[in-house]
């Protein structure tokens, strides 16, 4: 959508065209501020933090149905805040500040990929696309919008050859070949440019940038959020992916704010030679210290990066806090299911064999509606699949109401939230 309008706008005076996009581009967050202020609620789990539990029991009220108790909810809630609350005491932040060996590893490898994806240039050349085709000789705006929209197809059909190629080859050789293809389209715009002079060839230009988006979508793009959910172990996970975001979107700002002075000094094509080095770079710290992800659990990269650097002490940590939530799930569910609570080993061992299978705050109702039934029927699911080791029912309550609270807007998502169930069964079965 972005990359048409420059073609919605072609024929308006650039001074009007500019001011246009930008008007428009404020619609969609007055429409999100107007749902959000009369229709999404508060998040329970915040209302409750804030002590407004009567506020907490309306809007749980509304996701389960009228007949459901969720009085033992917010109990529940409140106590996974508390227990939350001590153990943020216990590690907090220091844990990244001050990182062991094996952390300070884990860090390198999840936050420097993180930075990569933005130290190649993507938004620096992604911003400013229409500039480029200008210096290359393509002035007709209709023109460069229809280039652009090329370029926003390529992009969507790229992320699923990346969803294939990431799954089926590896992350390393899927990264590496990301990389390499991104430095060689660099140095043929390079080329182009010095070698053309003023009249390089706009078709080969435009070549070359479908090639780097290529690049960049197959491996770079989503790579870079794929390798931080895979190695950020979950005593760190939620600080740490935060951090990575951070650094992601601050070397993004540098990096599009310095494009045009750093092109006055030292031309397009130094340029393109500068970001083409800087991959040659990120190929080689890649190939020395980025391990393979793929089909590996959160638990074996864990060993992983403990036997590289000789620091057990993460292994200590990750046991201590997988212990503490599954003596906390395991409490949960015997309160829930008739008082009996379970032991460790048997509470763990039901999330290991694909999800929870007791009796709790998340069982189908038969008086609710069928939205919330298929939302958190496909919470459940994905949760089973995707952390099936991580047993924090909690978490998954929030994802609950989360998702609740947007399809409070309209039942007749029903069909599309039923397919998608569908979908994530098939996947988790192939998982299995």
């Amino acid at each position: 959508l972005g990359f048409s309008s420059s073609l919605a706008f072609y024929g308006l005076e650039p001074d009007v065209a500019w001011r246009l996009m930008v008007g428009l581009g404020a619609l969609l967050p007055i429409v999100m501020i107007v749902l959000v202020v009369c229709v999404m609620p508060e998040s329970p789990r915040w209302l409750v933090s804030k002590g407004r539990n009567e506020e907490a029991v309306s809007v749980l009220q509304r996701l389960y149905g009228p007949d459901y108790n969720v009085t033992e909810l917010t109990e529940a809630i409140h106590e996974s805040l508390q227990k939350e609350q001590e153990a943020e005491r216990t590690m907090g932040w220091g844990i990244l500040l001050y990182p062991t060996p094996a952390y300070k590893r884990i860090l390198l490898v999840g936050v420097g990929v993180a930075a990569s994806q933005q130290i190649v240039g993507i938004d620096s050349i992604q911003y400013f696309l229409s500039y480029i085709l200008e210096q290359s000789g393509v002035t007709d705006r209709k023109m460069q919008g229809l280039v652009l929209i090329m370029f926003g197809l390529l992009k969507v059909v790229m992320v699923f050859v990346a969803a294939n190629l990431l799954d089926s080859k590896g992350r390393r050789p899927v990264f590496f070949l990301s990389l390499i293809v991104i430095f060689l389209s660099l140095i043929m715009l390079a080329i182009n440019f010095v070698v053309g002079g003023e009249n390089h060839s706009s078709s080969f230009t435009i070549f070359c940038l479908a090639l780097y988006l290529a690049a960049f979508g197959v491996g770079m793009g989503p790579g870079a959020w794929l390798i931080p959910s895979e190695v950020f172990p979950l005593s760190i996970r939620a600080k740490a992916m935060s951090l990575a975001t951070f650094v992601n979107r601050f070397v993004a700002t540098i990096m599009a704010s310095t494009v045009l002075s750093l092109t006055k000094v030292i031309s397009w094509a130094g340029y393109f030679v500068g970001l083409a080095t800087v991959a040659v770079i990120i190929l080689v710290l890649m190939y020395l210290y980025l391990p393979e992800t793929s089909g590996k659990s959160l638990e074996e990269m864990t060993v992983y990066f403990a036997q590289i650097t000789g620091d057990a002490s993460v292994l200590e940590v990750e046991e201590a806090h997988v212990a503490a939530k599954t003596i906390e799930l395991s409490e949960e569910g015997g309160r829930r299911g008739g008082g009996e609570e379970e032991d460790d080993d048997s509470a763990y061992s039901s999330f290991s064999s694909g999800g929870w299978q007791g009796e709790d705050a998340l069982s189908s109702n038969a008086n609710e509606s069928p939205m919330n039934s298929s939302v958190r029927g496909i919470v459940e699911t994905s949760w089973s699949f995707q952390y099936a080791t991580y047993p924090y029912v909690y978490a998954r309550d929030e994802a609950v109401s989360f998702l609740g609270k947007c399809f409070l807007l309209g039942e007749e998502l029903y069909p599309l939230l039923v397919n998608m169930k569908g979908v994530v069964e098939k996947v988790r079965i192939k998982r299995k």
